[in-house]
């Protein structure tokens, strides 16, 4: 019997790209009593109905900022996955205060409710940009994971757990470098920040799997961190336009040169396992016997930190280029 079944979940940011492929497979391998997409764009949900229809699929307008609209829609939900957020870096650093409104004061809207609803199993998703963040955007998604963590002690004699999942840049997804790379093909240049520069990569399933793995093994505490490849952006430039040329036009503002999940800060309370890491709490309330030998989870060294230049896994160009004919891009 799946985690999910018999049990009503709901998706903020139901309509993007994380959102379509996670309702879409639960949908396909599960069996919920409901499932709930909630967004705030009503033409991507109308063009979501038109793709995928269910009995016991519901579409719900609403928007993260507006509490008393979140408080109807979480009536009666036991599991939220929580992917609503602000993602591009250059807009939320010409509106800083949209990006706050949405990536925190939405992520404490979503963490109130959720208590008095009595919702059992929230799920929130963050960015590699959160730790050691640089611009805006992962500033406020570090935000969003501390309150979410914090929200295990809020929750007091309430059922309701939090934990939060962060990972790399999703291949394929609407937005991401691929699919711009696609769209430069025809000019026959594409433009390049820097040569050096590395990110760390992942599947838009495997995204959805993790969650969905974390959501069963949460105890409510735990950045989950899965173990990904890592790869140089300009060797994604030749699988995916090896016909163009390159020009490089410098770090933008806010970007970074590699990107990093797990911080040397943040290897004391960090235990490694067969898959993945899993950034503890460091408060009085955790038990860390949640982690104990006898789950095999090993602490990291002490000048341990996860970052796509120094990561021991790394993604071939051939590897990429079968990935590429066998994932959906979203143009």
């Amino acid at each position: 019997m799946s985690f999910l079944d018999g049990k009503s979940v709901l998706v903020t940011g139901g309509t993007g790209s994380f959102g379509k492929r996670f309702i879409k497979t639960v949908l396909d391998e599960h069996s919920p009593k409901r499932l709930i997409v909630f967004s705030r764009d009503e033409l991507k949900q109308f063009e979501m109905q038109q793709q995928l229809s269910a009995p016991n699929l519901r579409y719900f307008l609403g928007d993260v900022r507006d509490k008393e609209r979140l408080y109807r829609a979480f009536d009666g939900i036991d599991v939220v996955v929580h992917a609503a957020a602000m993602k591009q870096v250059p807009a939320s650093e010409y509106n800083p205060m949209e990006a706050i409104k949405t990536n925190i004061f939405g992520a404490e809207n979503v963490i109130n409710v959720c208590i008095d609803q009595e919702v059992q199993h929230v799920v929130a998703l963050s960015t590699d940009k959160a730790a050691n963040p640089l611009n805006l955007y992962g500033a406020t998604k570090l935000c969003s994971d501390k309150l979410f963590i914090a929200a295990n002690a809020l929750s007091g004699r309430h059922r309701t757990r939090f934990s939060v999942v962060r990972y790399g840049n999703v291949i394929g997804s609407r937005g991401s470098v691929i699919p711009f790379f696609m769209q430069r093909r025809a000019s026959g240049v594409l433009p390049i920040t820097d040569p050096r520069m590395t990110r760390f990569w992942i599947t838009l399933g495997e995204g959805v799997q993790f969650v969905l793995d974390s959501l069963q093994r949460m105890h409510g505490g735990e950045i989950f961190v899965p173990k990904i490849p890592s790869m140089k952006v300009t060797d994604v430039a030749q699988v995916v336009a090896p016909e163009c040329r390159t020009e490089i036009i410098g770090i933008r503002p806010g970007e970074k040169l590699h990107e990093i999940m797990v911080t040397q800060d943040d290897a004391i309370n960090t235990v490694e396992l067969d898959t993945y890491y899993a950034i503890q709490p460091g408060v009085d309330w955790w038990d860390k016997r949640h982690y104990g030998e006898h789950t095999g989870a090993r602490a990291v060294a002490q000048d341990f930190a996860y970052s796509s230049d120094t990561n021991a896994q790394w993604m071939t160009r051939e590897q990429l280029a079968r990935l590429l004919a066998s994932e959906p891009i979203e143009l």
